[in-house]
């Protein structure tokens, strides 16, 4: 049975889904908070955008909700590598605590920033099997941080992983554990791309050996790209994602007609950086050219945007709704 009512379930997310064009409250914002950092430390190429310590974050956050930013993706960092959801867990119950329904809380539901090698999988530990992903682990793993992100009062999970079987195991657990309500945004097609490096320096999340072609899409391949959507919609996903969104617009069509759900973009860390570059540049206007991406995603049939420049999107003349 389809649960449709979880993209109807509050305010927040009628609004993020609503057909009516380019707002405010269809852009989420993302948010980096880092467990024992005190203060807050720039991100190389994200203007705008930091690594917080819990106090400096929840700082920006009363400030975004100022500027009429409604919906956030929380990317925690513990601040000991492990596969162990509690750091995470603990601040999202801190943004809770102190903002409520405030807000939409999405929380990016991935093991690369706690696995010590960096990966977003479990790796087989046999010698037989050395750099196989152990999928069971990993499935585990990953239901694991979801139930304690949800336990903690996290609005919707957002699996990054692109592990096989991760949004079922996600919405088995869910649903068992009295989360029937909360959706799964799916980083549906996220290919292995060039865009991601201002992010891994943000999440402490670059491998440590080899890449992420194993489980990440190449990015010459269309019919892979659609099928990963349609995997993680027959599995139970409630939006759609992809990624990086500018250089998979071209599939933003298709995989709406082909699935009939949400579907949303991540303007990622190099997307973003590049403007950052050509304004510092004097080659082009900051602003200007961020409301263009933001025009271009909307026209192609984003019904979403992630984007580091959510915060400014009042600045910039949108309407809140």
């Amino acid at each position: 049975m389809k649960h449709l009512m979880r993209n109807r379930a509050n305010p927040h997310i009628r609004e993020l889904l609503a057909q009516n064009g380019l707002s405010i409250s269809k852009l989420i914002q993302p948010i980096f908070i880092i467990e024992g950092l005190k203060g807050e430390e720039a991100i190389l190429g994200l203007d705008g955008n930091n690594k917080m310590g819990i106090d400096a974050g929840l700082k920006q956050i009363e400030s975004d909700l100022e500027k009429a930013v409604r919906q956030f993706m929380l990317f925690s960092v513990p601040e000991k590598k492990g596969i162990n959801a509690d750091s995470g867990a603990q601040i999202v119950r801190a943004i809770k605590q102190r903002f409520g329904n405030d807000l939409h809380l999405w929380v990016d539901t991935c093991l690369c920033s706690s696995s010590v090698d960096g990966h977003c999988c479990i790796f087989h530990q046999d010698k037989k099997q050395r750099g196989i992903i152990d999928l069971e682990a990993s499935l585990l793993a990953l239901s694991d941080y979801a139930l304690a992100y949800a336990d903690a009062g996290a609005d919707g999970i957002a699996p990054s992983d692109m592990m096989d079987g991760r949004v079922g195991a996600i919405r088995n657990i869910l649903d068992k554990n009295a989360h029937v309500n909360i959706p799964i945004m799916s980083y549906s097609t996220k290919f292995a791309s060039q865009f991601y490096g201002p992010f891994r320096g943000a999440a402490n999340s670059t491998p440590s050996f080899g890449d992420r072609k194993q489980y990440q899409i190449d990015v010459r391949n269309k019919n892979d790209a659609l099928g990963a959507s349609q995997r993680c919609a027959s599995e139970g996903a409630d939006l759609l994602m992809l990624k990086p969104g500018m250089s998979s617009i071209d599939l933003l069509s298709p995989i709406k007609r082909q699935n009939k759900l949400p579907v949303g973009v991540y303007q990622v860390s190099g997307e973003y950086a590049s403007l950052v570059l050509l304004a510092k540049e004097g080659l082009s206007d900051f602003d200007k050219a961020l409301l263009e991406t933001w025009q271009v995603f909307s026209r192609a049939g984003a019904q979403y945007i992630i984007t580091y420049g959510a915060r400014k999107a009042l600045d910039l003349g949108l309407s809140k709704t």
